[in-house]
């Protein structure tokens, strides 16, 4: 049976039941009381004088109308029941209808149910704000796709005009097309290895362990000293003692990505880059800032996605591959952590991570 049918048969059997309660305190409380047998009233007792009415008699006139008020009740349970059922139920079609839109693979369709805030207007607003986010969701991965394919096709084509060229000019040098595939296929190589580290990161089981930021980013910034050195910026860092739990693996490559991506993308020749780490209100903060081109809030709200780049793209070998900070969203949200992007007044950036903060001891399990 369906709900409709369920609640219509509900709201019929109450009302059968109250009018049966209803007819048994009628029985119980007066005909009850009512004699069995006749009973004369003298003229003595009542100037009319008569017979009093006994309680088969009562029950004979009484017994076909309490029937027919159940048989009336009974009607007007199972119409009033189903009108009343069917209005109720409504906002749930409308669900349904959305869900069914939805499942065509139509996710624009919004149920924006009317009236006041009650159980069924939280669910047409839950499901509505779930489609908002799977919609974000798929639009996100569509791009990251044809982004993908975009740039996956890049090196590709690249290796197949050298080979093209090599081919129709025998006399080439054969060593300087050799170092151009080698660049190439390298990049083809970094490219892919980060959309795996990106597609893994979310559904890689996260270990326990402490791990303190400070150490994290000396360690960046010694790794990374040569391509600041390359590229004229100066790297300066404060850290303080940030401990957090997580994977240090993954915590590292979050660091190696913020540093790099604030070498890159600097001033040449006279810029700054600036690395610190904290413990405030109870979470590890690590943040990176950088100089560089003037930026505004809505690109900077945008540099998260794959393949985004704050200014015009960088051509050379350091270059990373449009995926650094998208790598540091993912890492931060599997470690329950928040990232903020914002740009600096003088031009730049400046990113921060926050963490939840771990002190000395033993980890529960």
């Amino acid at each position: 049976m369906s709900v409709r049918l369920k609640l219509t048969l509900s709201y019929a059997g109450f009302l059968m039941l109250a009018g049966a309660l209803l007819l048994a305190a009628v029985w119980l409380f007066l005909l009850r009381y009512v004699p069995d047998r006749a009973t004369l009233i003298t003229p003595d007792d009542k100037a009319d004088g008569g017979v009093f009415p006994i309680r088969s008699g009562l029950l004979e006139v009484f017994a076909p109308r309490a029937a027919a008020v159940l048989a009336f009740l009974l009607v007007f349970g199972l119409v009033g029941g189903w009108i009343l059922a069917g209005r109720m139920l409504a906002p749930l079609t409308r669900v349904t209808h959305a869900t069914r839109v939805a499942t065509s693979g139509s996710l624009s369709h919004r149920i924006r149910l009317p009236g006041r805030r009650d159980e069924f207007r939280e669910l047409a607003d839950a499901f509505d704000a779930m489609l908002v986010r799977l919609e974000a969701h798929v639009d996100e991965q569509r791009r990251f796709a044809a982004n993908a394919s975009h740039e996956l096709r890049t090196p590709l084509a690249i290796s197949k005009s050298l080979l093209d060229v090599a081919r129709t000019d025998p006399d080439r040098d054969t060593g300087e097309l050799i170092d151009r595939l080698h660049a190439v296929n390298a990049r083809a190589i970094d490219l892919t290895e980060a959309l795996l580290l990106l597609s893994r990161a979310d559904r890689m089981p996260v270990p326990r362990e402490s791990v303190d930021l400070s150490l994290l980013a000396e360690e960046a910034t010694e790794t990374l000293l040569p391509l600041a050195e390359k590229h004229g910026v100066t790297l300066e860092t404060g850290t303080d003692i940030a401990l957090t739990v997580g994977s240090q693996a993954l915590l590292l490559q979050l660091t190696m990505n913020l540093v790099h991506n604030a070498i890159v993308h600097n001033t040449p020749g006279k810029g700054t880059v600036w690395v610190s780490t904290a413990v405030r209100s109870g979470t590890a903060v690590l943040t990176v800032e950088n100089t560089g081109e003037r930026l505004t809030p809505e690109l900077v709200s945008t540099l998260t996605e794959p393949f985004r780049r704050g200014t015009e793209r960088v051509h050379s070998d350091h270059a990373g591959v449009g995926l650094g900070l998208a790598i540091v969203k993912t890492v931060t949200r599997t470690h329950d952590g928040t990232l903020t992007l914002t740009p600096r007044t003088g031009g730049g950036l400046r990113i921060g991570v926050e963490l939840p903060a771990s002190f000395p001891g033993p980890l529960l399990p």
